[in-house]
C-alpha cells in the first residue's frame, strides 16, 4: 500500500465536521506546547494516559476515509484494523496468520477451496451477529464496477473476481464466494495462492455492515456517511467514537469484540500530524507516545541521548520515483534510464535520511518471503550522458525544467533537493519542486497529471507479489501510464505455479524487464525510524510495522510517596 510519507486513496474528500483545518491550528499548537518540555504543570497526556490505558498516537496524515473499500493508504491501515477486523489476524511479531472472525479453516488438497468457520459471538457493534453472508456482500461491494475501488484487484485470487470487477459477467454467483450458512464462508480461488491467508488481513477483505451502509447512501457511494462516528458500525476490537478533521479520532474498547476482556487498552487517539517536526515536538512535550516519522536531523541526535526511545529496523517498503511515460519527455526509455543512471543513492543514504536505509537498483526489498531480486541497472553517468545524448538532449541542451511533484513531508523535500541537485550537476537536467498537500498530490498522480512523483510502497502482505503486482496493467496503483503484456504475462505465470522456485524466477523476468523499461526510478530500500514511549508494551517490530492493537498495553506510571 502506499505509504503516507505514500499506501493513493479515493477521490472524495476527507469528512467535514468538526472545526474547519484553518481553524484548528492554534488547536494544535496548543496541544503541542501545553505540556512544555516535562518540567511543572502537572501530569502530561502520556502520563495520564499510561494510567488510563488511552494510547496517544500519530499516524501521519489524516485519512481520507475508513471505508476499507475505498481507501488505499498505510495511515487509514493503522486505524481500520482498530475497528475492523477480518477472517484472520496475524501474529505481532512473525506476522503468522492467527484466527480473526474465523476460528479456524480448511483447505482442499487442490489448495483452490478454502472454508472458514466464523464465531458463534462475532458481532458488530450493534450487537448484531457478524455472518458469512457479511463477507459474500463486502465482497461484491468492492469488485462492483461501479463502485472504482482502487484495490480491488487484491480479490482477483479469487475465481471470476477479476471478471466481475470488469463487467465481463454480471451474476456474484459466479464468483468464488459462497455462504454455506451463517457461520461457514467458502472461498475458492482461480489457482493456488501461497500467501492468501497474509492477504486475508488487508483490509480490501474486511466486512463492512452492508444494511448501515446502504442505510446512510448508495453501496457504490464514494463519501457514504457510514463512517460517520454518530452512523459507523465496525466488527474490531474498539469502535469509532470521535473524529474532528485535521485534529484527532478516538476509538474506544469494544464491548462486543469477541475477545474484549483480552483488550487491554481502554481508548486510542490517533492524531494526524504530517510534519515531522510537530510530532518529534509533541512527543517531548509529552502529548504523544510515539513519533511516527522521525526528523531526519534527530536520528542521530537521539541515538546519542536516547537511544531508548528510538528505534530503527527493516522495513518491507520502496521508496521510488514514479515517471509519467504518457507524455514528453518521459516517453521515451533513454531519457527514463538516464535520470534512474544520474542518482548517487549511497549519498542519499548516507546524508540524506540516515537511517540505515539500503540502496536499491531493483523494486522489491530484498529478502521479501525468501525473495532477493538481482541488481538490475548500476549508476554509471557516462552512459547517462550517452543516452540523453542519443534522445536529443546533449548535457541538458533542449529539456524543458523537470517537475518533481511530493506531498507535504520534510523528508521528501531533502530527498527531491538532493536529486535536483544530482541531475543539475551530472546531465545538466534542471528540477523544478512541486510540494502539494497529501490529497492533491495523490490526486494529480492518480490523474498522470506530473511529470515525476515521488512515491513508495509498502508491502501489503509478506510476499513479493505485493510490488510485482502493482505495475500490470490492471492494477490502478500503477499510474505511470506504463503497460507490457509480456510484464503481466509473467505476473499472472508467476500466481498459477504451484513450484516456489519456478515461481520465483518468473519474478526475477519482471524484476528485469520493469527495470529495463524503467517506468519508475527505485532510490532505496525503507528502514522504520522511530520514537517510542517505553511505557507501551506489545508494540512488536515487524516488516511490516503492524502493531495488533488487541496485543497491546500501556504500563502506569510508578507512584512515588
Amino acid at each position: 500500500m502506499p505509504d503516507q510519507t505514500t499506501k493513493p486513496h479515493s477521490d472524495r474528500r476527507p469528512p467535514q465536521w468538526g472545526l474547519s483545518a484553518m481553524a484548528l491550528i492554534p488547536v494544535l499548537l496548543f496541544a503541542v506546547l501545553a505540556g512544555g518540555c516535562g518540567s511543572g504543570g502537572g501530569e502530561r497526556r502520556v502520563e495520564q494516559g499510561d494510567r488510563e490505558g488511552i494510547l496517544h498516537i500519530t499516524v501521519g496524515a489524516e485519512p481520507e476515509d475508513l471505508d476499507p473499500h475505498i481507501v488505499t493508504g498505510v495511515p487509514e491501515h493503522h486505524i481500520l484494523t482498530s475497528v475492523i477486523e477480518g477472517l484472520v489476524t496475524e501474529h505481532p511479531e512473525t506476522l503468522e496468520p492467527q484466527p480473526g472472525v474465523a476460528e479456524r479453516w480448511e483447505r482442499s488438497e487442490d489448495g483452490l477451496t478454502w472454508t472458514f468457520f466464523l464465531r458463534e459471538n462475532a458481532q458488530w457493534s450493534n450487537g448484531t451477529p457478524v455472518t458469512a453472508n457479511d463477507f459474500v456482500q463486502s465482497f461484491q461491494r468492492i469488485l462492483t464496477p461501479s463502485l472504482a475501488s482502487k484495490y480491488s484487484y487484491m480479490l482477483f485470487v479469487m475465481k471470476n473476481a477479476e471478471a466481475f470487477a470488469n463487467g465481463e459477467i454480471t451474476d456474484f454467483a459466479e464468483v468464488g464466494a459462497k455462504a454455506l450458512d451463517n457461520r461457514t464462508l467458502q472461498i475458492e480461488l482461480g489457482s493456488p495462492t501461497p500467501y492468501f491467508l497474509s492477504l486475508l488481513n488487508h483490509y480490501t477483505w474486511f466486512p463492512v455492515p452492508i444494511d448501515v451502509v446502504a442505510e446512510h447512501g448508495a453501496l457504490d457511494q464514494r463519501g457514504n456517511r457510514w463512517t460517520r462516528p454518530e452512523n459507523f458500525v465496525g466488527n474490531g476490537a474498539f469502535t469509532l467514537s470521535y473524529w474532528r478533521t485535521n485534529d484527532k479520532i478516538i476509538v474506544e474498547k469494544s464491548p462486543t469484540y469477541w475477545n474484549t476482556e483480552n483488550v487491554q487498552l481502554n481508548a486510542i487517539h490517533f492524531y494526524s500530524m504530517e510534519s515531522q517536526n510537530t510530532q518529534e515536538n509533541a512527543f517531548r512535550a509529552g502529548q504523544l507516545h510515539n513519533v511516527y516519522d522521525m526528523p531526519l536531523d534527530k536520528i542521530q541526535v537521539y541515538q546519542r541521548d536516547n537511544p531508548d526511545l528510538i528505534h530503527i529496523y527493516p522495513y518491507l517498503s520502496t521508496y521510488f520515483y514514479r515517471l509519467n511515460t504518457s507524455k514528453a519527455p518521459f516517453d521515451d526509455v533513454r531519457v527514463r534510464r538516464a535520470l534512474a543512471m544520474a542518482v548517487d543513492r549511497k549519498k542519499i543514504v548516507d546524508y540524506v535520511t540516515k537511517g540505515g536505509q539500503i540502496p536499491a537498483f531493483n523494486l522489491t526489498p530484498p529478502n521479501t518471503a525468501g525473495f532477493t531480486a538481482e541488481a538490475q541497472f548500476s549508476e554509471d553517468l557516462e552512459e547517462a550522458k550517452r543516452l540523453l545524448a542519443e534522445a536529443g538532449y546533449p548535457n541538458g541542451e533542449g529539456l524543458p525544467p523537470v517537475e518533481i511533484l511530493f506531498n507535504t513531508h520534510e523528508s521528501h523535500r531533502s530527498i527531491a533537493e538532493a536529486v535536483q541537485q544530482m541531475w543539475l550537476t551530472n546531465l545538466g537536467v534542471r528540477a523544478e519542486l512541486i510540494n502539494q498537500e497529501w490529497k492533491v498530490y495523490l490526486d494529480r498522480q492518480r490523474n498522470l497529471d506530473y511529470q515525476v512523483s515521488r512515491a513508495g510502497w509498502t508491502g501489503d502482505y509478506p510476499d513479493p507479489n505485493t510490488f510485482m503486482e502493482m505495475f500490470t496493467s490492471w492494477s490502478q496503483q500503477n499510474q505511470t501510464g506504463w503497460s507490457n503484456e509480456e510484464y503481466d504475462s509473467l505476473i499472472r505465470s508467476a500466481a498459477t505455479t504451484f513450484d516456489p522456485m519456478e515461481r520465483y524466477e518468473y519474478f526475477h523476468q519482471a524484476e528485469a524487464l520493469i527495470m529495463q523499461e524503467m517506468p519508475i526510478i527505485p532510490l532505496y530500500f525503507y528502514t522504520r525510524v522511530y520514537a517510542l514511549r517505553p511505557s507501551v508494551q506489545g508494540w512488536s517490530k515487524n516488516v511490516l510495522d503492524h502493531h495488533p492493537y488487541q496485543h497491546i498495553s500501556l504500563t502506569p506510571p510508578t507512584v512515588t510517596e
